[in-house]
């Protein structure tokens, strides 16, 4: 076995199961999420290695490149033969790091229909909209969603960055599937986001996973424990997320082998209840540090 199916696995929208460790394309892009990546053939090393550990699922978007990360991912893995490919839309980009929301109906229809060429599929198996535009009434673009759900564009959908008001706001036009927002062990924002996709059985898709702050720092606590394991930091944040709740589906992602291999290895880690315990109270007095 390897160490990504270590992780277990979960059935988004009730009837597409991944294994929980997946893999997030956004690092394949260049500087920015702009342009394509560095070290192309490197990244399409990335790739196909996602394939070898038992990486069942990959995350990307439309705007990263803009448009060339999900090109590179198709001219690389399709046909996909069991990899789930989930992609977003919703953002317009006007440079490097410079993202702007446009949710008008007739632009996140044609974000789907160029995501589909893209990637070379007839049906995307989860669309997410990876922000709400706050110009455009959000019923309009949850209605957007579930016709193209109806029409089999999309087999799941989901949202990113929402609350639980907006989660169930979504919910009266379509089954959120899934919900993508920032969350590790030092960025607290959501958990009550996360604990409302607890309860409804919603997957929770956390970005920038393997984050841990200053808990990091040589010499801190979190330094000391992952001697002891004889692993990095980031990979007992890693383990701290996928231990925190059934649903959580981390996306850690990067351009070169060598880390991804890292990454992943941190599915094998066992954290002692005492272990995560202590992880949990060190983010979270990280996470009020911060002033929140």
């Amino acid at each position: 076995m390897t160490e990504a199916l270590l992780g277990g696995t979960f059935r988004i929208g009730g009837d597409l199961d991944v294994h929980r460790l997946g893999f997030g394309a956004m690092r394949l892009s260049g500087p920015g999420i702009w342009g394509p990546p560095k070290d192309l053939d490197e990244a399409k090393r990335t790739l196909l290695r996602v394939r070898e550990l038992g990486i069942d699922f990959i995350d990307t978007a439309d705007s990263y490149g803009p448009y060339l990360n999900e090109d590179l991912i198709a001219e690389t893995l399709a046909p996909y033969r069991g990899l789930s490919i989930a992609t977003k839309g919703g953002l317009t980009r006007h440079g490097p790091d410079k993202w702007l929301p446009v949710g008008r109906p007739e632009y996140l229809r044609q974000c789907v229909l160029m995501s589909l060429r893209r990637l070379r599929v007839e049906r995307i198996d989860l669309w997410q909209l990876h922000r709400i535009d706050p110009a455009v009434p959000r019923d309009e673009q949850f209605g957007c969603i579930a016709a193209m759900q109806k029409e089999g564009l999309i087999r799941h959908a989901g949202l990113s960055e929402v609350s639980v008001v907006e989660i169930e706001a979504a919910g009266k036009f379509f089954k959120v599937a899934t919900v993508q927002n920032q969350y590790n062990l030092v960025s607290r924002e959501s958990e009550e986001v996360l604990g409302y996709c607890e309860k409804k059985g919603i997957g929770f898709i956390p970005w920038f996973p393997l984050a841990a702050g200053k808990l990091s720092e040589a010499g801190g606590p979190l330094d000391a424990m992952a001697q002891r394991q004889h692993a990095s930091a980031s990979q007992l944040a890693l383990a701290w997320v996928l231990r925190r709740s059934p649903v959580i589906l981390p996306i850690p992602g990067t351009s070169k082998v060598e880390h991804l291999d890292e990454n992943v290895a941190g599915a094998k880690i066992h954290l002692s209840d005492a272990e995560f315990r202590e992880l949990d109270e060190l983010g979270r007095a990280e996470f009020k540090k911060k002033g929140n």
